[in-house]
């Protein structure tokens, strides 16, 4: 997998997650001014290997 770090067509940063089959698995939802803001939501990414996972269809008690 890799991120791709470029730039839309409004001159944002953006970046997107492809796996090895060329398929787009995640991206930015958001483009960013600065090059730094954009590494940084990368950053957050890469660091959530630990997050969990809830489930939204189950109702709360």
């Amino acid at each position: 997998m890799r991120f791709e770090l470029y730039r839309d067509g409004k001159g944002e940063w953006r970046w997107r997650l492809r796996a090895e089959n060329g398929e787009v698995v995640a991206d930015s939802g958001e483009g960013y001014a600065r090059r730094e803001d954009c590494e940084h939501g990368i950053a957050l990414v890469k660091g959530a290997t630990n997050a969990r996972v809830v489930d939204m269809t189950l109702k709360m008690a």
